[in-house]
C-alpha cells in the first residue's frame, strides 16, 4: 500500500501485484492523490499535469468499479482546477465519445459510467470555466439517458444534477430539455432512479422558474405518481423535491424573481395541492367523474406518508418565523386534512391518517418554534377545539341526520387537535404554565369539554391531553382530580359525561408516577368510593349501565399503578369485588347461560374484561401485596373465567355477533394477566388454555387473516436489514410504520384499548398506541403461548406441533402465509421461554416434528418468514443443545446450499447457517466453521441476485461476530472479499454494501488490539480496513456511512493512532446536521468515543472545518462557539433518547478535559444556553415592523440565526455543567478560588457564576429551578472562604447577598412545590452558615425565609389544601428542620476555624442569637422528628408498634417514601438536639417554665402532656431515644450514608455524653455503655478516615469518664478510699472481667484495635511471622499522632475502673501497650518535638504508678513484679537510635513515682545509671542535655535518700568533668548556654542538699568551674554575646554563694589565689561599668529563655 503513495501512479508496482489486488491498488493511489492535489505546489503539479491526466484517462476505460470512478473524477476535475487548463476539451471530448460509444456489452458498461462521472465532477468544479460546450454535453447525455439501463440512467441524473449545480443559471436554456426527459423517470421501475430524479429535478427547481410557476401543478401530480409503490429513499427524496418546490411558489428566492416577472402562488393554492396527494394520491384530477363519485379505491399508504413527509419539508424550507406568522391556517388546513371523509374511509384509515397529520403538527411546531412561539400555538389549537366543540354540540342538539358524519369527521379533528397540544405543553413542562393560567386562553375549560364529546377516541384523546398537563405542571394534578371526581358525582345521568370523566381520573392516576411529589393519599379513597359506587349502580338504569361498568373499573384499574403502599388500604375491597363480578361454581355458571338477553350478557362481559384488566394492573403495579394468600384469591376469579370462555361461543351464536368485540376483550384481559402469574398457579387449566390460544393465533374462528405484530420484537434487532425493519429507527416512524406488511401495523389508537390510557407509556413514543382488538388478542395469545409452553409435558407439545403442520397445510393462499406468520411467531415466543427457562425442548419425535416444521418455512418465498424460520432453527439448537443435532441441521443446509439454485432457498439456508453459529456460539460450532464459511464466501460473490448476496454476507456477520478468535484464519479472505465487493457492487444496491459493513466491523472486532501491530500481515489487515472503511464513508446512502463511521470507531478503539483524526472529525460533524437519525446516531456515538481520549483535537479537527465552511456552501452550524455549541444546539431539536444520551456524555467528556483550560468558553457557553430565556423580548420589538421590510429581511436573516432559543431542558443540562465546572476547577487546582493569583480563574467568574445560578433558580422550569439551586449552593461552599484582596478582612462572595436572597426568595412562596423549596432551605443553611455575611441584619433577609417556613411546620398536620402527597409534606418539613439544625450547629465552629478570614468575621457566638428565641419550639420539632425517625427504623417485625396515625410528619400510607425524606434529615438534627439538650441540662429549664401547649407540639401525642413525666423519666426517655437513633444507625451505616452523617453522629453523641445527666444515665447502665462501645467497635472496622476515628475515641473517653465519675461518687458514698477491702469497680474479689458485660474488656478491645491499627508493630505475632521484616519505627502522620495519642491517654485511666483484682488483670495489657507505643514512637525529632504519643504514654505511665493501687497490700507482689518489668522493657527498648530524652524522662517517672523497695533492685539501678550516663555522654546536640540536667536534678532531690544517693555517686562525678570541659570549648549557641547553666544548678543544688561538713569539699567542685568561666577585661568587649552571657551568670552565682555558705567559700578560694584575683577582676569591671544594670538586664532573658523542649504536660 506504501507504493500507491506517489503523485504519480507507481506503474511498476501495479505490474508486479496480482490482478486482484489491482483494482485496491489503484483505489489507494486516488485516495492518496486526492488528498495531496489540495495541499501540493502547483508547480509541482504542473509539471507533471500531462503525464497524471494520461495515466488519469487511461484509467477511465479500464472499467472501474463505482468507488473508483467517482474519485477518479474527482481528482481529474481538482487537476484540472488547479493545473492549467488547455487540455480539458481534449479529455472532455474523449469522455463524450466514450458516452456516445455504441457499445451495450456490460463489460463496456463500467468505462461509460467513468465517462459519465467524469464529465459531472468537471461541470461541477469547473461550471461556467468550460464556457459554451455545456448545450452538446446535456444533449449527449439525454440522448444516452434514453437508451441506457438502470445503473446508466441513475448515473447520468447524477452526473446532470452536478452540471446543473455548476452551471447555476447559465444553462438555463437546456432546464426545459432536461425537465421533459427526467420527469418521465420519476415513476422508473427502479427505485434508484426515481431518487436520482428527484435529486435532479431539485437541483433545477433552483434556476428552473417554470417548474414553480406554469409547471407547478403538473409537478405535484408527478410527485404524487412516484411516491406509488415507493420506498423509503424515494419518499424521502420526492417529498424534499415536492416540499422544496411548493416552498419555492410560495416564497420565490430574490435572485430569480427579479430575472422574470413571475406571478407567486397563494398559501391557499399550495396547500390545496398538496392536499389532493394527501387525499386522493396520484390519480390527480383525470379520472372521470364517476368513479370520483363512487368513492373510487383510497388513496395509496405510500403517497400519503409520502406528501406527509413533503408538508413537513415545505413548512420547514420556510423556517419557524414563517410558520409564526401563519399558524392557523396552517393549523386549520391540516386539520381539515383528516376531516376529510376520503381521509377517513374506514376506522384504520382514519387512524392513519391522524397519524399523519400528528406527524405534521409534532415535526413543524415541536421543532421549529421557540417555547414563546409554541404558547402562542398552544392558543390557536385551544380556539380550534372550542370551535370544533361548539359545531359539535350544535350538530347534536338540532335534529339534523347529518350530524353523525359530523361527529365522526369532528373527533378525528379532535384526536389530533388534542394529542399535539398534549404533546406540545408535555414538551414545554413548567414553562406552559402561561399557556394554562392565563383565562382568556382557557385551556383547562377547552379541553375538559371535550370529555363530554359523543365520540369515545374524541373523549380519550381529551383524557390524554389533561394527563399531559399533569405532567407537566403537577400542581394540577389534585385539583384536576378533584374536579373530575366532582364532575362525574354531578353528571352521573349522562353516560359521555361517565365515561369521559372517569377516562379523564384514569389517565390523571396513571400520569402520578411521572410527577415526584405525587398526591395526597386521600385522593385513592376518593377514586375508590366513586368506583364502588359506578359499579354499584350500574344495573340500576341500563341506559348506563354499559358506561358505569367498564367506568368503574377503569379508576379501579388505574388506582392500582399508584402502587403497593396505596393498594394495601384496598386490598381486601378488590378481593371482594373481583370475587362477586364472576359465578361462584359450576352451577352459577350453567344457570347463568340460560338466563340474560344480548344486551345483559354484553355489560357481564364488559364488567367481567373490566375486572380482569383491573386485576392485570395489580399484578403489574404491585408485586409487594403478591402473596400466595392473595394469588390464591385471585386465581378463583381467573379459573372462572377461563371455564366461562368455553361456553362464550354458544351465547354469541343465540345472542348475536355484536357480542364478539366484548368476547375478545375478556380473551385478551385473561391472557394478559395469566402472563403475568406464575404458570405453576394455573398448571390444572393447561389443556383448555392452550386449546384456546392455539384456536386463537391459528384463526380457526377467526374469519379474517389477522397476523400478530410481535414476530419482528422476537426476530433478532440485527436481523432488521433482511425484513425492512431498520425502518423504526427513522425520524419518521410513526408514519412509516403504517406501510410494514403485518396487520393494522402502526394504527395504535388509544380507542382501541382505553385501559393503556393509564399504563407506563412504552419508551420513546409519545403517546400509547394500542393496536386493533383483533391483533393485540392474537399478539397476548402468542405470548402467553411462550410463557406456558415451557411448564407443559412432551406428549402435549408433540401435539400441537403437529397440529400446526396440519393448519398450515390446510390453509391456502394469502390466509396460509397469516396463518404461518402467527405460527411462527408463537413458536418463536415458545423457544425463546424454553431458553429463558433453561429448559429442553423434549425427546426425539417432538425435535422432528418442530424440525419439520421450521425446515418447511426456510423456502418461504416470504422474506420475514424465512428469517423467523432461521431465527427459529438457531433457538432450536441453542435448548437442544446437543452436538448431532446441530450437525444434522448444518449439514440438512449445507446439502441444500450445494444443489438448490433458487434465490429462496439458498437466501433461506444462508441465513440458517448463521443463525446456528449465532445461539451456538464459536465452541459449539466450531467444527462447521470451515464449510459454513466457503460456501457464505461463495454464495456472497454471485452477483446475479443481490439478494443472494445481502443474506451470505449477513449471515458471514453473524459468524464472524459468534465465532470470536476461532475466525482469525479466515479473516484475510473474508477481507479481501468485502473489498472487492465494496469495489464492484453498485451503489445502488444499499443492502449488500450495508452488509458488507457489518462484516467489516465484525472482522475489526475479531482482530482486535492486534490492529496495533506492525507486522506486514497486521498492515495489510489494517490498511484493507481503512480503505474499506473510507469506501463506505463516501457512499450515498445514508446506513453505509454510518456503518462506515461505526468501523471506523471500532478501529480507533483497538488502533487509535491509525486513524486520522483530522479526517474523521470533521466528517462527522458534516453529519450531525444529516436528516437521519441512524447516521446522526453513529456520529454522536463515534463522538462520544473520541472524546473520551483526545478532546481536545476533535475539538480543534470541529473548528478548523468551521473556518473551512466559510468559503464553501456547507449547511454546516459550526460558529465560534465550535462543536461544543453544534452538540447543545442539537440538544433542543433532538429527541431520540439514545442519541441525547450520548451527546450529554460527549460534552461531559469535553468539559471534563477542556473546561479548565478554556474556561471562559465554557462558562459563556453555559451562560449563553441559561440566559437564552431573557433574549426573546427582543423579538416582540421585531413584530412592530412593517410587512414588507420583515419580507425582504427574511431570506438573508432566518440563515444566521440558530433557529429556537434554548429549550427548557437543555438549560437543566447547561446548569448541570456548571456545577461540574466548578468541581472540576476544584479538584484541577486550588488556585481557582484566589484571586490573587490572577490567570484565567474561575474566581474571576464569580459573577457570572452567581448570575447564572441565579436565572436558573428563578426561572419557570421546576428542573431547572433545581438546577440553579444546586449551582447556587456549590458557589456557596467553594467561594466562602475566599479573601477580598482589595477590602482586607472581606469576603468576595459578600457583594453578592442581594443575589442570594433574590434567588432564594420565590422558593419560599406558597405554591412553589416542596422538593424545590427542601432544596432552597439547604441553600439557606448553608449561607447562613458559610459565614460570608458578618452583619446580622444583613442575615436577617434569608434568615426570614427560614422563619417563614419554620410557622408552616408547626401548623402540624392536617393543614391548609394539599396539592401534593403527604410525603412531599414531610419532605419540606424536614428538609426545614435540617436547615435550622444545621444553622444550629454552625454556631458551635470555634473561632480559629475561621483565622483566615480575617478579624471582623461575625463571631459564631452571635449566630446563635438568629436561632436561640426559636430554640424552645425548634427543640420540640426536632425530638418529635427523632422520634419518628427511631419508629421509621424499627425491622418490620415491630411494625404493629408504630403508631396507627403516623408520627409527627409523616402519615402512615407515605411510610415507605417518608423514610428516605427522614433519612437525609436526621443526622444534623441528632447533633442539634444533643447541644440543646447538654446546653439546657437536658430541657431541665425548659420544661419548669411551662408545659408545651399541645397545639404547639405536634411531637407529642395530644393525651400525654410532658408535665406528666417527672424529670427523671423525661431524662430517661430522651436518652433512650438519643442513643437508640445513633446505636442503630452506627450498628450497620449503609454504604452509601454520606460520612458526614457518621460524623454527626458520633458529635452528637459526645456532645450528649459532655452533659451530666447523661453521664449518669449511661453509667448507671453498664451493658448499655458496652453495648456502645461495640458498635463503635465496629465502625471503626469499616469506615477508615482519621476523622472518624478520631471522633470514635472521643466518644469512647467521654464513656470511660462517665464510668469512672460513677464509680468516685460510689467510693465516696460508702465512704471507702481504695484500701485492700475495697472490691468497688469491675474484676470484684476475683478479677474476671466479662466479655460482654465488662465496660473495662469492650474498651480495651477497641483501643486494642486502634493501636495496633496504627502501629502493627505492637502484635507480637506480626514479629513471630516469618515475613516480618523489623521496621525501624517511624515518625507517625499527624492524624495517626492524635488517635495514638488519644487512644493511649484512655488506656492509663482503664485500671481506675477497676477493682484491685481487676486491674491487676488488665495492667500487664496496659503496661506492655503503653511501653509498646513508648518504643514505637519516641524517634528522634529534626525540631527536638516530643511527638504526641510520646507525651501521651509518658502522661500514661505516670497515671498508672501514681495510682492508688501501689497502696493495696493484697496485690502488693503483684504490682511490684508489674512495676519492675514495665522498668526493665523501658530500659530494653532505650536505644541508641531512640529518642534518649524521652526514654530518661520515662525512666525518671519510674524513679520518682515508685518506691525504693520496687525500683532500687541493682539490676534495674545498673540499667538506669548507664542510660543517664549515655545521656550525658552524648555527642548530640546540647538541647538534649538541658532535659537531662533538668531530669537528673529531680532524681537528686527525691526525697527518699535511699534512692537517689546511689545515683548522685554515680553521675555527678560524669557531670562535674563536663562543666569542667566547658572553660575550653566555651557555648557557641543560646541554647548550649542553657545546657550549662542546668548543669550548673544541678550542681548548686547538690551543694546545698550535702551535709555542713562536706560542703567544702562540694564547693571546691562547683566555685572553680564557675570562675573558669570568667572572662578578663580585655576580652570580655570582644567577646560574644553567648560567651558574655555565660560570663555574666557565672559572676552572678558566684556573687551569690559567696553570701549562701560564707565560712566554705574563703575556704575554697583562700586555697587557690588565681581563682580569686580572676574573681576580683571580674567584679571590679562590674562595677566599673557605668551600663551595670543594662548589661543585667540583657543577662536576664537569657537566664530564662525557655528550654527548647516543651512537655505539653508536666510529669512531675
Amino acid at each position: 500500500m506504501e507504493l500507491a503513495h506517489s503523485l504519480l501512479l507507481n506503474e511498476d508496482a501495479l505490474a508486479q501485484i496480482t490482478e486482484a489486488k489491482r483494482p485496491v491498488f489503484i483505489f489507494e493511489w486516488l485516495r492518496f492523490l486526492d488528498k495531496v492535489l489540495v495541499a501540493a505546489n502547483k508547480v509541482d503539479v504542473k509539471e507533471k499535469q500531462k503525464k497524471l491526466v494520461e495515466q488519469l484517462t487511461g484509467l477511465i476505460s479500464s472499467a472501474p468499479g463505482p468507488p473508483t470512478r467517482k474519485l477518479l473524477a474527482k481528482n481529474l476535475a481538482t487537476l484540472y482546477s488547479i493545473g492549467d487548463t488547455f487540455t480539458v476539451f481534449q479529455t472532455l471530448d474523449k469522455c463524450n465519445d466514450i458516452i456516445k460509444s455504441k457499445d451495450d456489452t456490460p463489460a463496456y458498461l463500467p468505462t461509460k459510467l467513468a465517462a459519465v462521472a467524469c464529465v459531472g465532477a468537471f461541470y461541477e468544479k469547473m461550471g461556467r470555466m468550460l464556457g459554451s460546450s455545456f448545450p452538446d454535453t446535456i444533449n449527449n447525455l439525454l440522448k444516452a439517458l434514453k437508451s441506457a439501463e438502470s445503473q446508466g440512467r441513475g448515473e447520468i441524473l447524477l452526473s446532470l444534477q452536478k452540471v446543473l449545480s455548476g452551471l447555476g443559471g447559465a444553462a438555463a436554456s437546456c432546464h426545459r430539455d432536461i425537465y421533459k426527459n427526467a420527469r418521465s423517470l420519476l415513476t422508473d421501475r427502479s427505485m434508484a432512479v426515481r431518487c436520482a430524479v428527484a435529486k435532479c429535478l431539485l437541483e433545477l427547481q433552483n434556476e428552473a422558474v417554470f417548474m414553480w410557476t406554469t409547471e407547478l401543478e403538473n409537478v405535484a401530480t408527478l410527485c404524487f405518481k412516484a411516491l406509488e409503490g415507493s420506498n423509503y429513499g424515494v419518499r424521502v427524496a420526492v417529498s424534499k423535491l415536492l416540499g422544496t418546490v411548493m416552498a419555492t411558489a410560495l416564497m420565490p428566492k430574490q435572485a430569480a424573481v427579479m430575472r422574470q416577472n413571475v406571478k407567486r402562488a397563494t398559501l391557499e393554492e399550495v396547500l390545496e395541492l398538496m392536499a389532493t396527494g394527501f387525499l386522493r394520491g396520484g390519480s390527480g384530477f383525470l379520472k372521470s367523474g364517476g368513479e370520483m363519485l363512487k368513492g373510487g379505491a383510497s388513496v395509496s399508504r405510500e403517497v400519503r406518508v409520502g406528501v406527509t413527509q413533503a408538508y413537513v419539508v415545505f413548512v420547514t424550507t420556510l423556517g419557524g418565523q414563517w410558520l409564526e406568522r401563519n399558524f392557523a391556517t396552517f393549523l386549520s388546513h391540516v386539520l381539515d386534512l383528516v376531516s376529510h371523509p376520503r381521509a377517513t374511509q374506514t376506522h384504520v384509515e382514519a387512524v392513519y391518517s391522524r397519524r399523519c397529520v400528528s406527524f405534521m403538527l409534532r415535526a413543524t411546531l415541536g421543532g421549529l418554534l421557540g417555547e414563546k412561539a409554541q404558547i402562542a400555538a398552544g392558543k390557536e389549537i385551544c380556539q380550534a377545539i372550542s370551535k370544533q366543540m361548539r359545531a359539535v354540540v350544535n350538530d347534536t342538539s338540532g335534529e339534523n341526520k347529518a350530524g353523525a358524519a359530523d361527529v365522526s369527521a369532528s373527533q378525528h379533528v379532535m384526536v389530533c387537535a388534542l394529542k399535539e397540544l398534549g404533546s406540545l405543553v408535555q414538551s414545554l413542562s413548567a414553562t406552559a404554565s402561561p399557556l394554562i393560567q392565563e383565562p382568556s386562553i382557557g385551556l383547562l375549560e377547552t379541553v375538559t369539554s371535550v370529555l363530554l364529546h359523543p365520540s369515545m377516541a374524541a373523549r380519550l384523546a381529551a383524557a390524554w391531553c389533561l394527563r399531559c398537563v399533569a405532567v407537566a405542571l403537577p400542581y394540577q394534578l389534585t385539583p384536576l382530580l378533584d374536579r373530575c371526581a366532582e364532575r362525574i358525582n354531578n353528571l352521573k345521568s349522562s353516560p359521555e359525561a361517565v365515561s369521559g370523566y372517569s377516562f379523564a381520573m384514569a389517565a390523571l392516576l396513571g400520569g402520578v408516577h411521572q410527577c415526584p411529589l405525587g398526591i395526597p393519599h386521600s385522593k385513592g379513597k376518593l377514586v375508590v368510593s366513586i368506583a364502588e359506587d359506578l359499579l354499584r349502580t350500574a344495573a340500576q338504569n341500563s341506559r348506563l349501565s354499559l358506561q358505569r361498568t367498564q367506568a368503574g373499573w377503569l379508576l379501579l384499574g388505574a388506582l392500582m399503578t399508584l402502587g403497593p403502599s396505596l393498594v394495601r388500604y384496598h386490598l381486601p375491597k378488590m378481593l371482594l369485588l373481583w370475587r362477586n363480578v364472576f359465578p361462584r361454581s359450576q352451577k352459577e355458571l350453567e344457570a347463568e347461560k340460560a338466563r340474560g338477553d344480548s344486551f345483559t350478557w354484553q355489560v357481564t362481559l364488559e364488567g367481567r374484561a373490566g375486572a380482569l384488566c383491573a386485576m392485570r394492573s395489580f399484578v403489574a403495579h404491585c408485586p409487594e401485596l403478591l402473596t400466595e394468600d392473595v394469588i390464591r384469591r385471585l386465581m378463583t376469579p381467573i379459573e372462572c373465567a377461563m371455564t366461562m370462555m368455553s361456553h362464550v361461543p354458544a351465547i354469541i351464536k343465540v345472542h348475536g355477533a355484536h357480542l364478539k368485540a366484548s368476547a375478545a376483550m375478556v380473551r385478551l384481559r385473561l391472557y394478559d394477566i395469566l402472563a403475568l402469574l406464575p404458570p405453576k398457579t394455573y398448571e390444572g387449566s393447561f389443556n383448555a388454555l392452550l386449546r384456546e390460544l392455539v384456536a386463537e393465533f391459528t384463526l380457526t374462528d377467526n374469519s379474517a387473516n389477522t397476523t400478530t405484530s410481535l414476530l419482528r420484537s422476537l426476530c433478532h434487532y440485527d436481523d432488521s436489514v433482511l425484513m425492512g425493519s431498520w425502518l423504526q429507527e427513522t425520524d419518521h416512524k410513526s408514519i412509516e410504520d403504517q406501510l410494514q406488511p403485518n396487520s393494522a401495523s402502526g394504527s395504535g389508537a388509544l380507542e382501541h384499548d382505553p385501559s393503556s390510557i393509564y399504563l407506563r407509556v412504552p419508551v420513546g413514543e409519545a403517546i400509547p398506541g394500542p393496536l386493533p382488538l383483533g391483533v393485540s388478542v392474537i399478539d397476548a395469545s402468542v405470548a402467553l403461548f411462550g410463557v406456558v409452553f415451557p411448564h407443559v409435558s412432551f406428549k402435549h407439545r408433540l401435539q400441537m406441533l403437529d397440529h400446526f403442520a396440519e393448519c398450515i397445510k390446510q390453509a391456502k393462499g394469502v390466509r396460509q402465509q397469516a396463518v404461518q406468520l402467527n405460527i411462527f411467531t408463537a413458536v418463536l415466543s415458545a423457544l425463546k421461554g424454553l431458553a429463558e427457562n433453561k429448559s429442553t425442548l423434549g425427546p426425539e419425535e417432538v425435535r422432528k416434528s418442530a424440525l419439520a416444521l421450521v425446515m418447511g418455512a426456510l423456502d418461504n418465498p416470504n422474506p420475514i418468514l424465512r428469517c423467523a424460520a432461521g431465527e427459529a432453527l438457531g433457538r432450536m439448537a441453542q435448548v437442544v443443545g446437543e452436538a448431532t443435532f446441530i450437525a444434522r441441521m448444518a449439514q440438512y443446509s449445507f446439502d441444500k446450499l450445494k444443489s438448490a439454485r433458487d434465490v429462496v432457498s439458498r437466501t433461506g439456508h444462508s441465513l440458517a447457517l448463521g443463525c446456528l453459529h449465532r445461539y451456538v456460539g464459536g465452541i459449539g460450532s466450531g467444527q462447521h466453521l470451515k464449510t459454513s464459511v466457503s460456501i457464505l464466501l461463495a454464495l456472497a460473490q454471485d452477483g446475479s441476485s443481490h439478494e443472494v448476496q445481502t443474506w451470505a454476507l449477513h449471515s458471514l456477520a453473524l459468524i464472524v461476530d459468534s465465532s470470536g478468535p476461532m475466525y482469525r484464519g479466515y479473516v484475510e479472505p473474508t477481507l479481501s472479499l468485502v473489498l472487492t465487493l465494496l469495489l464492484t457492487v453498485p451503489p445502488s444496491h444499499t443492502e449488500v454494501h450495508q452488509c458488507l459493513g457489518r462484516c467489516l466491523g465484525a472482522l475489526i472486532t475479531t482482530v482486535g488490539p492486534e490492529l496495533q501491530g506492525n507486522g506486514a500481515t497486521i498492515s495489510t489487515i489494517r490498511s484493507s480496513c481503512l480503505v474499506g472503511c473510507a469506501i463506505m464513508q463516501d457512499h450515498s446512502d445514508s446506513l453505509v456511512q454510518a456503518a462506515a463511521i461505526s468501523c471506523l470507531q471500532q478501529l480507533h478503539m483497538f488502533a487509535p493512532r491509525h486513524v486520522n483524526l483530522s479526517s474523521l472529525v470533521p466528517c462527522l460533524c458534516v453529519h450531525l446536521c444529516s436528516s437521519h437519525l441512524l447516521l446522526r446516531r453513529a456520529a454522536v456515538a463515534c463522538l462520544r468515543q473520541l472524546a473520551q481520549r483526545e478532546a481536545a483535537e476533535v475539538c480543534e479537527y470541529a473548528m478548523s472545518l468551521a473556518k473551512r465552511a466559510g468559503d464553501s456552501k456547507d449547511n454546516l452550524n459550526i460558529t465560534e462557539t465550535g462543536l461544543e455549541g453544534v452538540l447543545f444546539g442539537m440538544l433542543d431539536r433532538e429527541t431520540d433518547r439514545k442519541l441525547c444520551s450520548d451527546i450529554h456524555d460527549t460534552l461531559g467528556h469535553m468539559l471534563s478535559s477542556l473546561a479548565v483550560e478554556k474556561l471562559s468558553h465554557w462558562l459563556k457557553l453555559c451562560k449563553d444556553v441559561l440566559a437564552a430565556t431573557t433574549d426573546e423580548e427582543d423579538s416582540e420589538k421585531k413584530d412592530e415592523m412593517d410587512d414588507d421590510i420583515m419580507f425582504t429581511a427574511l431570506g438573508e436573516e432566518n440563515k444566521t440565526k440558530p433557529s429556537v432559543a434554548p429549550r427548557w431542558v437543555t438549560r437543566v443540562f447547561a446548569a448541570d455543567c456548571l456545577c461540574r465546572i466548578i468541581l472540576l476547577c476544584e479538584n484541577a487546582d486550588k488556585t481557582h478560588f484566589d484571586l490573587a493569583a490572577a490567570r484565567d480563574l474561575l474566581v474571576l467568574h464569580l459573577s457570572d457564576l452567581i448570575r447564572m445560578a441565579f436565572m436558573a433558580a428563578t426561572d419557570h422550569s421546576n428542573q431547572l429551578r433545581m438546577a440553579g439551586l444546586q449551582a447556587l449552593e456549590d458557589i456557596i461552599k467553594k467561594f466562602a472562604s475566599v479573601p477580598e484582596p482589595e477590602f482586607p478582612g472581606h469576603v468576595i462572595l459578600e457583594q453578592y447577598q442581594a443575589n442570594v436572597g433574590a434567588a432564594l426568595r420565590p422558593a419560599f412562596s406558597p405554591d412553589t412545590p416542596s422538593d424545590i423549596t427542601a432544596k432552597a432551605c439547604q441553600v439557606c443553611s448553608t449561607w447562613i452558615g458559610s459565614g460570608v455575611v458578618s452583619d446580622l441584619n444583613d442575615l436577617r433577609r434569608v434568615h426570614n425565609l427560614l422563619l417563614s417556613s419554620l410557622d408552616k411546620v408547626q401548623a402540624g398536620k392536617g393543614s391548609s389544601s394539599q396539592l401534593y402527597s403527604e410525603s412531599a409534606t414531610t419532605m419540606e418539613k424536614l428538609a426545614v428542620l435540617k436547615a435550622w439544625a444545621e444553622v444550629r450547629m454552625k454556631t458551635l465552629l470555634t473561632p480559629d476555624d475561621e483565622d483566615d478570614l480575617g478579624t471582623d468575621v461575625l463571631p459564631p457566638d452571635s449566630l446563635i442569637t438568629l436561632v436561640q428565641p426559636e430554640l424552645p419550639s425548634l427543640s420540640r420539632l426536632w425530638l418529635a422528628m427523632l422520634q419518628d425517625y427511631a419508629l421509621l427504623t424499627l425491622p418490620a417485625e415491630f411494625s404493629s408498634q408504630l403508631p396507627p396515625d403516623g408520627g409527627a410528619f409523616y402519615t402512615p400510607e407515605t411510610i415507605d417514601t417518608a423514610r428516605l425524606h427522614y433519612r437525609n434529615s436526621w443526622a444534623p438534627v441528632l447533633h442539634a438536639v444533643a447541644l440543646w439538650l447538654s446546653s439546657t441540662g437536658f430541657g431541665g429549664a425548659e420544661e419548669s417554665e411551662e408545659p408545651p401547649a399541645p397545639s404547639r407540639a405536634p411531637g407529642l401525642p395530644q393525651g400525654v402532656s410532658a408535665t406528666t413525666k417527672t424529670f427523671e423519666e423525661l431524662v430517661k426517655d430522651r436518652m433512650h431515644l438519643m442513643l437508640g437513633v445513633s446505636i442503630e444507625f452506627l450498628c450497620f451505616p449503609r454504604p452509601e450514608e454520606p460520612i458526614e452523617h457518621v460524623m454527626s453522629c458520633l458529635q452528637a453523641l459526645c456532645t450528649l455524653l459532655d452533659s451530666p445527666c447523661a453521664k449518669t444515665h449511661i453509667a448507671e447502665d453498664q451493658l448499655l455503655a458496652v453495648e456502645l462501645l461495640n458498635v463503635l467497635h465496629r465502625l471503626l472496622l469499616t469506615r477508615d478516615p482519621p476523622a472518624v476515628q478520631l471522633q470514635v475515641t472521643a466518644v469512647v473517653q467521654e464513656t470511660i469518664r462517665a464510668a469512672l465519675d460513677h464509680l468516685r461518687q460510689q467510693r465516696t458514698s460508702q465512704g471507702q478510699e481504695v484500701d485492700s477491702q475495697s472490691t468497688l469497680g469491675e474484676g470484684g474479689d476475683t478479677g474476671e472481667l466479662l466479655p460482654g458485660k465488662s465496660l473495662v474488656f469492650a474498651a480495651m478491645e477497641l483501643l486494642v484495635f486502634i493501636l495496633v491499627r496504627h502501629l502493627p508493630q505492637l502484635n507480637t505475632r506480626v514479629k513471630e511471622s516469618p515475613s516480618h521484616v523489623p521496621l525501624r519505627p517511624q515518625r507517625l502522620p499527624e492524624e495517626s499522632a492524635r488517635l495514638v495519642a488519644n487512644t493511649v491517654s484512655i488506656l492509663a485511666e482503664l485500671p481506675s475502673l477497676c477493682s484491685p483484682a481487676g486491674s491487676m488483670t488488665i495492667l500487664p495489657t496496659v503496661l506492655f501497650l503503653i511501653t509498646g507505643v513508648l518504643r514505637e514512637t519516641a524517634v528522634k525529632t529534626g525540631d527536638n518535638s516530643v511527638p504526641l504519643p510520646v507525651s501521651a504514654a509518658l502522661q500514661g505511665i505516670k497515671t498508672i504508678i501514681t495510682s492508688p493501687l501501689a497502696r493495696v497490700e493484697s496485690t502488693q507482689t503483684q504490682w511490684t513484679g508489674l512495676v519492675r518489668s514495665s522498668l526493665a522493657s523501658v530500659l530494653e527498648y532505650s536505644q541508641p537510635d531512640m529518642d534518649e530524652v524521652s526514654m530518661l524522662t520515662a525512666i525518671t517517672l519510674f524513679l520518682l513515682s515508685a518506691s525504693n523497695e520496687i525500683v532500687g533492685v541493682t539490676v534495674l539501678q545498673k540499667g538506669c545509671m548507664d542510660r543517664f550516663r549515655n545521656g550525658l555522654n552524648s555527642s548530640d546536640p546540647w538541647p538534649r542535655s538541658v532535659r537531662c540536667y533538668q531530669l537528673l536534678l529531680s532524681v537528686f532531690q527525691h526525697s527518699s535518700r535511699a534512692l537517689s544517693t546511689p545515683y548522685i555517686h554515680a553521675l555527678a562525678p560524669l557531670m562535674v568533668e563536663k562543666l569542667k570541659a566547658v572553660e575550653c570549648s566555651r557555648p557557641g549557641t543560646a541554647a548550649e548556654l542553657q545546657a550549662v547553666q542546668e548543669g550548673i544548678r544541678v550542681l548548686e543544688n547538690l551543694v546545698g542538699m550535702g551535709e555542713e561538713q562536706n560542703r567544702v569539699q562540694l564547693l571546691a567542685l562547683l566555685v572553680p568551674t564557675l570562675i573558669s568561666y570568667l572572662l578578663d577585661e580585655n576580652a570580655i568587649s570582644s567577646a560574644p554575646q553567648v560567651s558574655k552571657g555565660l560570663h555574666d551568670f557565672a559572676l552572678q552565682n558566684l556573687m551569690r554563694i559567696g553570701p549562701l555558705y560564707p565560712a566554705a567559700f574563703k575556704t575554697v578560694i583562700g586555697a587557690a589565689p588565681e581563682l580569686k584575683t580572676r574573681l576580683e577582676s571580674a567584679i571590679r569591671a562590674n562595677q566599673a561599668s557605668s551600663k551595670a544594670k543594662a548589661a543585667a538586664r540583657q543577662a536576664q532573658p537569657a537566664v530564662q529563655a525557655a528550654p527548647t523542649i516543651k512537655l505539653k504536660t508536666s510529669f512531675f
